[in-house]
């Protein structure tokens, strides 16, 4: 049963969506170790990065600072579209599990793109048109930040150039095609049409791709192109920062109602949706006024907090991006090619890895076919077909909410689900069908990406 004054539903007024960002790195006593030179192997100046980047960004993704920066008039009127967005309680869940526990859902679905990933796009596309640049590349791995950066494109009138993790691009066709309707051109990776797709494909033929793979080519593309910059969906810290929208509105919601959060779980592949929803939280934890547990859920397909190294490494396979300190399994470790194409990046945000680091957040990896049980459980009691990235969220919240089950505790469990999951059929069919691989890296295979890494203290 409903609790009393509580809605199942909390909505925010759109005079209630966030006018700043918040910056985590501000509260940080430990913050991110700094992006080095790849040839000099020294921190990176502003200037050196403004080939790749666009100039507020890298403002903004230098910045240790500034608490907040005020969201552009133009963002802000772009959010109105799909923000504020409702937190859910999961009461059908909750009675399904039969748990004491509460469960509470930040959903990022309810626009075109299907994910939380159009924070960040329209932002970056604004300052992209605001420095007057013809256009921008990138990266994607499932398909929903290239399908966000196209429409942001699209909006602003900016050329899209997408390379698309090569077995997202053929598992995920009609995510291809939402962002080819936007304008987006869009490359399988890697590729024949930059030298380090040929390279790679050259190193390791009949690939399927990673994350890191298409970085490298988006960089070359975006570097040798004049009037364009590159632009990138998790990971940097400016990315972060746009994401903060989720956790700010997420808290303000529950502070409407008096209810405070024990327990916030995010997926984690780069970090853009776990960093954006607990930076608020995590902001009260790093002062001091509040408590919470953290936990960051992945793939055990691509165990980065779980069983990579805290170290600097590349960015990218190709090695041409800067390096940046953070857990890490090798810049060029090529995952199974398992459904959550998002979550599928060799590391992990360099704020999130110093958090962990230091003890703020706890980290958890659960195999696939674990988390297509909890996402299809999740769709028959909540109504909402979940992405295979966001499912892993859920599965962190059920076995949490079992916990208290057992234990008797009531806790609050607030958790990200960052998208939908329409363009994953195929994931489903193969849970359905008893095809799921549960592939597992073996010590002896992560040893041996580990013993690549760059030898930087």
């Amino acid at each position: 049963m409903a609790d009393k004054n509580i809605p199942t539903k909390i909505y925010l007024g759109e005079n209630e969506i966030p006018k700043a960002w918040y910056n985590v790195r501000a509260d940080m006593k430990n913050k991110p170790a700094p992006l080095l030179n790849p040839g000099t192997g020294q921190p990176m100046k502003p200037e050196e990065l403004e080939p790749v980047f666009c100039r507020e960004l890298i403002a903004q993704e230098m910045d240790n600072d500034t608490a907040y920066f005020d969201i552009p008039g133009e963002v802000r009127e772009f959010y109105k579209m799909f923000r504020p967005s409702p937190l859910i309680r999961a009461y059908q869940l909750e009675k399904a599990l039969g748990t004491p526990a509460k469960i509470y859902y930040k959903f990022e679905g309810n626009n075109t793109s299907g994910s939380h990933k159009l924070n960040s796009a329209i932002a970056q596309a604004y300052y992209a048109k605001q420095q007057g640049l013809k256009g921008v590349t990138t990266e994607t791995g499932a398909g929903q930040w290239g399908t966000a950066l196209s429409m942001a494109c699209a909006f602003f009138g900016l050329d899209c150039k997408v390379f698309m993790v090569k077995v997202s691009y053929e598992q995920k066709p009609f995510r291809r095609e939402v962002m080819r309707t936007y304008g987006a051109s869009v490359t399988p990776s890697p590729s024949m049409e930059t030298q380090i797709g040929r390279k790679i494909l050259a190193d390791h033929p009949g690939t399927t791709g990673s994350l890191g793979c298409a970085i490298s080519e988006a960089v070359e593309v975006a570097v040798g192109s004049e009037g364009y910059r590159y632009v990138l969906g998790s990971v940097l810290n400016q990315v972060l920062l746009h994401q903060s929208v989720i956790g700010l509105e997420t808290k303000a919601a529950l502070d409407k109602y008096g209810i405070k959060a024990d327990i916030i779980i995010g997926c984690a592949g780069g970090g853009s949706n776990l960093g954006g929803l607990i930076a608020p939280f995590m902001g009260e934890k790093l002062r001091g006024e509040a408590d919470y547990r953290i936990i960051a859920v992945e793939p055990s397909s691509c165990p980065s907090f779980t069983r990579g190294r805290f170290a600097y490494d590349f960015a990218d396979t190709g090695m041409v991006c800067p390096l940046a300190k953070m857990y890490t399994l090798g810049s060029d470790f090529i995952p199974a090619p398992n459904h959550a194409g998002g979550l599928r990046y060799h590391g992990m945000s360099t704020i999130l890895s110093q958090l962990y680091h230091d003890g703020y957040m706890e980290a958890v990896s659960v195999p696939q076919s674990e988390v297509f049980e909890a996402a299809e459980q999740f769709a028959r009691t909540e109504g909402i077909l979940p992405a295979p990235e966001s499912s892993h969220a859920i599965l962190g919240a059920v076995n949490e909410a079992l916990k208290c089950k057992e234990s008797g505790e009531e806790k609050t469990i607030v958790f990200g689900l960052t998208g939908t999951g329409y363009f994953d059929m195929v994931a489903y069919e193969k849970f359905h069908d008893g095809k799921m691989d549960d592939y597992i890296p073996t010590d002896e295979e992560l040893a041996r990406y580990a013993a690549k890494l760059p030898n930087i203290k």
